[in-house]
């Protein structure tokens, strides 16, 4: 399954690096040279320089450099191939993938770090383990803030390159039949419009600009500053973007212009937050403190929220003004209050600082709905040590996890994938895409899914014409892989990614066949997640009693289904009605014990489908009977909502008792649109025999003059505009069919202006609480441990590493200093504050001495107590395992001695060593103080690596194992 490929390279090696690869291998064999035998595993495992890619030999390199000093990089990809088994080099062993990535992780390895946390996460070749998992998880959650907050002011930029490959096609079953692509996803802007191009957005905007429209202005400069996928960031053009909006409101004297357009005020107002920003940053111009805060108090008057968070931002860590905490606490909250993350992750830090764990975690939770990365480290931090809130394993590494992912730049290998994806290169986008899976990266996995799977669709061009196919690398051939990572997607809660698992399973595609398993797996895509295509396969296995029995009736309910949840699944969905009900037919007249179709007759049948959010009714007597000839008329009319509508008039329907409306349904569902009321509600006298047959070809009949009219009138239209001399311009219009698809795709909504300050904001239920850096009245200590008390007492910034800002200058104020914000706390007296100072500190002292009494009594009751027989049993155990370890390490070690050729040839290699540490550290003497040993011996080897051999039980006069 996991076999090489099959093919073979074409690609010559060029003679300069033949020449160099058998100098590094002349190097890595005789001299044992690290840096060769690295340069070659990298050659053999990518396929750099044109040398031919070969993974057994890439694994046999990493192997021994792993083993020869203990390399981190190396053990790490050791561990990543027994992890995959990629290209056959070794068979998959997830308990030795564990070994090799404990000691990456032991050396600091951010790879193995991430792999490990989410092995222990998950379950992955080891029980699930909560506590190991925030251990890794908080370690790279740590260089994560810590590569955050060394960069400029404001924090690095986290910019994110993960995403779901399939997504770009319309999902993994296509555009419309995909969870992704479809019901409320169909209208985000990732999928409104696929076939317009970040080039076609910017070619529009340009237009937009250069005809004076200072919103689409703004939008270029904001779309270039931050950049997009397939848009790199051009600071020196965004900066000229956003100063053509600010010219328009202010004159270079700082005045603002009389004549500037109507409602320019906000938009002039993020445009100066953006230019501050960028001289504040460096970014694309000299760094200049005083000319970003002419920027900021230019767009603090107009209330914009970035304006006032780097106006806090400056005033906090002293940026070319004097620090003043109490200045910058209100203009955090003035920013927050406008619901800006950023600003209520630092009001939340200064909450904390102070001793309000309360006020601090309701503004944590608010920025942590923006995702805002530090909010989720704070939320992590307190959930790990109980601060504030119970302490919850779970919660805490699910934050951990979320930080640790959002800094891909750190560890991440996906921006390699996207790029070798985009170019073409599919195994190239294969490996990086696989370590990032091995992470947890859920976007990754979901992409190594997808280019291994084959399973693309069941009417594709290469099933047609399969003489045209283009044959797929053996690396690329791997169903059983495939279905790993559809798992461990699925689990990340991809929809998609549990259909096709369910898929793989009905089909026996990379396991054995389980029609079971597949059912579970299309029941939980359905009736939790709304996936059409579950319900439809769902449908399908009642249909022909695939798992459960045979079941006609449950059959249509759930196609039926599937056309509630995804209204583009019509034509499906209706051919499958049509076909249940030849079927349901034949079993009538043939007496079949199948379960039939049952219609309802003058009853209402009325449906909770808990799972829609809403009461569906069902009714006989909501529709009315009509001919066969009404009903073709209707569609070819296309106006099945109106003919309803006027039947229920001429009818004179009554008040609904449920819903209070009139009519079939109330007026909130009636967008659903005009093809869920459509049925086969033909008189019984017409179905009979094969006229359904017949009915079949004339849909598709009418289907095809429908497409023919709307054609003719498209071209009649054109016509008459070609004659009035309408000039329709480069892009579509309004009524176009490609009018919808491009407008979806432009960035209105990110042009659109925050909402008011001047508004109240529906976030904190409650009074809102005063400005950090009062005083607080003296807190009462809960009797937890010391842990908790240092957490609270940390710095803001960070809750184990300093911020870069000493807090203790946010409570340095001038006793008499008075604001507008609000008046001074009666408790600010500086006397009080230093007693209760001080009596914090002695009461922390009182707690560290109550603990180091417990432990010193506990020491005396073990000492004065005869030894228990438990902690025997354990101590023999132990011996016992070690024992064994050691006699399986001295087996690899013995062969690997002979191998360099005796004990002597080892002796001289571990002196040259020696003499080398020796002379870098300036030691000199002490060569020759070792015991001569003429084999290598267990004594020897434990001697070696510094432990004692009576500590596990070896008896060096008899040269064996003490087994009492």
């Amino acid at each position: 399954m996991n076999g090489p490929p099959l093919e073979k390279s074409d690609r010559k090696i060029r003679p300069d690096i033949a020449r160099a690869v058998e100098e590094l291998k002349a190097a890595a064999d005789e001299d044992q040279d690290p840096d060769a035998m690295f340069l070659l595993a990298e050659m053999s495992f990518y396929g750099n320089f044109t040398y031919p890619r070969d993974f057994g030999e890439a694994f046999q390199w990493y192997s021994d450099l792993a083993w020869l000093n203990g390399n981190h990089t190396a053990q790490y990809m050791v561990g990543f191939m027994y992890a995959t088994g990629i290209g056959g080099a070794v068979e998959p062993d997830q308990a030795k993938a564990l070994l090799y990535h404990e000691f990456a992780a032991e050396a600091g390895n951010t790879r193995s770090e991430m792999t490990l946390a989410y092995r222990y996460h998950t379950g992955i070749g080891t029980p699930k383990d909560c506590g190991h998992a925030i251990v890794y998880y908080k370690k790279v959650a740590d260089k994560a803030i810590d590569y955050y907050r060394s960069g400029p002011p404001g924090g690095h930029a986290m910019i994110r390159n993960s995403y779901r490959w399939a997504d770009e096609e319309g999902g993994v079953y296509g555009e419309g039949a995909s969870v992704s692509s479809s019901g409320h996803n169909a209208r985000d802007a990732a999928h409104s419009s696929t076939d317009a191009s970040v080039e076609d957005v910017l070619e529009y905007l340009d237009l937009l600009s250069r005809k004076g429209e200072l919103k689409a202005t703004f939008t270029l400069g904001k779309m270039n500053y931050e950049g997009a996928r397939g848009l790199p960031r051009n600071f020196r053009r965004a900066m000229k973007y956003f100063k053509v909006v600010a010219k328009r409101y202010w004159n270079k004297d700082g005045a603002i212009n009389p004549n500037h357009p109507a409602g320019l005020d906000k938009l002039a107002a993020k445009a100066a937050g953006h230019i501050g920003v960028m001289y504040l940053r460096g970014e694309g111009v000299e760094q200049s403190y005083g000319t970003a805060l002419t920027w900021f108090r230019r767009g603090v008057v107009n209330g914009d929220a970035l304006c006032q968070h780097e106006m806090g931002l400056m005033y906090l860590h002293g940026y070319g003004v004097s620090p003043d905490a109490y200045k910058a606490s209100s203009y955090f909250k003035a920013a927050s209050e406008q619901d800006l993350p950023a600003s209520e992750t630092r009001l939340g830090a200064l909450f904390l600082d102070q001793g309000d764990v309360a006020t601090a975690a309701r503004y944590f939770d608010l920025a942590a709905r923006w995702g805002w990365m530090e909010a989720y480290y704070y939320l992590a931090e307190m959930a790990n040590f109980g601060v504030g809130r119970q302490q919850h394993c779970g919660v805490a590494a699910a934050y951990y996890k979320m930080v640790a992912e959002k800094a891909e730049v750190i560890h991440s290998s996906i921006a390699e994938s996207n790029a070798a994806f985009e170019a073409g290169d599919k195994e190239g986008a294969l490996i990086p895409a696989m370590m990032a899976a091995e992470q947890g990266y859920e976007h990754a996995q979901a992409n190594v899914a997808y280019i291994l799977d084959e399973q693309r669709s069941l009417l594709s061009l290469n099933s047609l014409l399969p003489w045209a196919r283009k044959a797929r690398s053996g690396l690329l051939r791997n169903a059983a892989l495939a279905l790993i990572y559809w798992t461990r997607s699925a689990k990340q809660a991809n929809i998609d990614s549990l259909v096709k698992m369910g898929d793989y399973y009905l089909s026996g595609i990379g396991a054995i066949l389980d029609a079971d398993k597949a059912s579970t797996c299309y029941h939980n895509a359905a009736e939790a997640h709304h996936s059409a295509q579950a319900y439809w396969n769902l449908g399908w296995m009642h249909e022909n009693g695939v798992a459960v029995a045979q079941d006609f009736y449950m059959a249509k309910r759930y196609y039926d289904l599937a056309l509630e949840t995804n209204t583009e699944a019509y034509l499906p969905v209706k051919l499958s009605l049509l076909k249940l009900r030849i079927r349901g037919y034949w079993n009538r007249i043939t007496n079949g014990n199948i379960n039939p179709i049952r219609e309802e007759q003058g009853t209402t049948l009325t449906m909770n489908l808990v799972m829609f959010g809403r009461t569906l009714k069902h009714s006989t007597e909501s529709k009315p009977r009509r001919t066969f000839r009404e009903w073709i008329t209707a569609f070819i009319e296309n106006d099945e909502e109106g003919y309803y509508d006027e039947m229920h008039e001429r009818r004179g329907g009554e008040e609904d008792e449920f819903t209070g409306s009139r009519g079939l349904e109330s007026e909130e569902h009636r967008d659903d649109g005009y093809y869920d009321d459509l049925e086969f509600d033909i008189d019984e006298g017409m179905l009979e025999g094969l006229l359904i047959v017949g009915l079949a070809a004339t849909l598709l009949v009418l289907v095809y003059i429908r497409q023919q009219q709307q054609q003719r009138n498209r071209q009649n239209e054109n016509a008459n505009a070609e004659g009035n001399g309408n000039d329709r311009g480069f892009f579509p219009r309004p009524g176009d069919p490609g009018f919808g698809p491009w407008v979806a795709a432009s960035v209105v909504a990110s042009t659109q202006p925050r909402r008011s300050p001047n508004h109240s904001s529906p976030r904190c239920a409650g009074p809102q609480p005063p400005i950090p850096h009062r005083p607080p009245t003296q807190p009462k200590h809960h009797p937890k441990s010391q842990t908790r008390a240092r957490f609270l007492h940390q710095p803001a910034q960070g809750l184990h590493h300093p911020p870069n800002l000493p807090l203790s200058a946010t409570r340095a104020r001038k006793p008499a200093r008075t604001s507008t914000f609000s008046p001074r706390s009666p408790l600010a007296d500086p006397e009080i504050l230093v007693l209760q100072k001080q009596q914090r500190a002695l009461q922390s002292r009182i707690a560290a001495l109550r603990s180091e009494v417990d432990n010193a009594r506990q020491a005396l009751r073990i000492e004065s107590s005869t030894r228990d027989a438990e902690l025997e049993a354990l101590i023999i155990k132990w011996r016992v395992v070690s024992q064994d370890a050691a006699d399986e390490v001295f087996v690899g070690a013995r062969e690997r001695v002979a191998r360099m050729g005796g004990m002597a040839t080892w002796r001289e290699r571990a002196k040259h060593d020696t003499f080398q540490w020796d002379d870098e550290m300036g030691n000199q003497g002490n060569a020759g103080e070792e015991t001569d040993y003429p084999k290598f011996t267990m004594e020897f080897m434990l001697k070696t690596l510094n432990i004692e051999p009576v500590t596990i039980g070896f008896d060096t006069a008899a040269q064996k194992w003490s087994r009492d």
